[in-house]
């Protein structure tokens, strides 16, 4: 035990392994392939001499090595976090703005307890919420209207830099006693003839439209809400079918307010991007309010994965 060496590679292993149940889940969720994954696992097993999970369970469980290191990882990793954190303020400041452009109606829900939480830490920075529909939301960073977009387009620009922030799945939610409810999946073909309540947005903001309708040949009629609870009430009252993120509708799902069905075999996927300035992405307070969007994210919202930019 004296020559083994614990580093803080391990210990976000092993947190991110007991939170994303699964050696598959925690590999996105650090970027790593899961034969890369499942070997840091079993080097660290090895030079421990003890086994850290219960590879049996599912979810993964841990033992009690595992658990007494999920313990360590718990105190250190917020510490060493915090301490380079404050490095980084010695270096850059402690002080700057943020101006936050949000393309999504429904980013709101997760959006404000992840600035609470920067704003614990980085007291300085002032942040502020660019309101309404944007029809370029990159564009206002260029211009200097906006110092950060949340979107889902990663659309290459000049003097622009993207960083993912996670996937999400987009369920189509319909009354629990619809007749599509039997189904395990909706096709294009099952929203002709039903009317799609949706944001106020153009139709090729919608990834439902966008991805699935539109090349299928299928022109739904369109009925606007600018509230995710007038969306959610519209359908529970039989005036149409709807699709949002998993995230934004868990509580009335589990409710039974309302049903929801995977749109396709394998589920319509959509990501969320952070967009800066190429000049504002080194800096400290820009890049942290990154990641601690990032982490409570992860941390609060069911069924998300980690976002991938294409090279």
């Amino acid at each position: 035990m004296s020559t083994t060496h614990i580093e803080l590679r391990h210990l976000r292993l092993l947190q991110a392994v007991t939170e994303a149940g699964g050696l598959t889940a925690a590999a996105e969720r650090l970027h790593l392939t899961q034969s890369a994954v499942s070997h840091q696992l079993k080097a660290l097993e090895d030079a421990l001499g003890l086994p850290l999970v219960e590879r049996a369970t599912r979810p993964l469980g841990l033992t009690a090595a595992g658990r007494r290191l999920l313990t360590l990882a718990h105190t250190a990793l917020p510490q060493v976090d915090a301490a380079l954190r404050d490095l980084a303020k010695l270096k850059d400041g402690d002080a700057g703005e943020l101006r936050i452009a949000v393309e999504c109606h429904t980013c709101y829900d997760w959006l404000m307890p992840a600035m609470d939480s920067y704003r614990d830490v980085w007291p300085g920075v002032e942040l502020d919420l660019l309101g309404g529909f944007q029809a370029d939301p990159v564009g206002l960073l260029l211009d200097g209207r906006a110092d950060l977009v949340i979107t889902s387009e990663t659309v290459p620009r000049a003097g622009v830099a993207y960083a993912p922030l996670f996937g999400f799945e987009m369920l189509a939610l319909l009354p629990p006693d619809h007749p599509l409810a039997t189904k395990k999946w909706l096709l294009p073909a099952d929203f002709a003839g039903h009317t799609l309540i949706t944001y106020p947005v153009p139709e090729d903001r919608l990834d439902l439209i966008r991805r699935v309708l539109a090349p299928a040949g299928i022109k739904p009629a369109r009925r606007e809400a600018q509230l995710t609870v007038a969306i959610l009430q519209l359908v529970a009252s039989r005036r149409g079918l709807a699709a949002l993120p998993a995230w934004a509708v868990a509580p009335y799902l589990e409710r039974g307010y309302i049903a929801a069905r995977r749109i396709g075999k394998h589920g319509l996927w959509a990501e969320l991007h952070v967009a800066v300035r190429e000049a504002d992405a080194a800096r400290a307070y820009v890049a942290d309010f990154i990641e601690t969007v990032k982490r409570d994210s992860f941390a609060r919202l069911p069924g998300i994965r980690p976002a991938i930019i294409a090279p």
